[in-house]
C-alpha cells in the first residue's frame, strides 16, 4: 500500500480464493465476464485494454468473485503480452480452483488498427472421460 491505495506492479496469485462448490458432481457452467481489465504494453508502457470472458465446470470449488476482481486489477502496471496474459490467468485459476475445464478469452482493444483476441483452454483428467 502506497498513501493508502494498492500498488499493483506485480500479478498477485494470492489474491486468488476459492470457495467450496456446494453442488460438487454436478457439471454446470460458471461465466465471468469483465470489461475492466489493463495491463502494460512489455515495449511502449502504454495500458491495454481488454474484454475477458471465462468459461469454467468447477469441480469442487468455484472462484471468489472479489478475490478475482483484485487478482485482474493487479495486472495493472504490468508488462505483459497478451498471449502471456492469457496463460497465466489460465495457469493461475486452474491452481486455485481446480476446474474439471476451463475457457478464457481476452479480446484486447484497438491499437494502431489492430484488435486482438487469444484464447486458451485446459481439460482435467475429470473432464475428458
Amino acid at each position: 500500500m502506497k498513501n493508502n491505495f494498492a500498488v499493483f506492479d506485480k500479478v498477485m496469485l494470492s489474491l486468488l480464493e476459492a470457495m467450496p462448490y456446494e453442488y460438487a458432481g454436478k457439471d454446470m457452467n460458471v461465466c465471468i465476464e469483465t470489461e475492466e481489465f489493463t495491463c502494460l504494453c512489455p515495449w511502449t508502457g502504454l495500458p491495454d485494454f481488454a474484454y475477458i470472458v471465462i468459461n469454467y465446470t468447477p469441480d469442487k470449488t468455484v472462484v471468489e468473485l472479489k478475490s478475482l476482481k483484485l487478482y485482474l486489477q493487479s495486472y495493472r502496471m504490468v508488462g505483459m503480452v497478451h498471449e502471456s496474459v492469457v496463460n497465466n490467468i489460465l495457469n493461475d485459476l486452474v491452481k486455485t480452483i481446480n476446474p474439471k475445464k476451463i475457457f478464457i478469452d481476452i479480446e484486447f482493444g484497438i491499437r494502431g488498427g489492430i484488435t486482438t483476441t487469444v484464447s486458451a483452454e485446459y481439460l482435467s483428467k475429470k473432464a475428458k472421460m
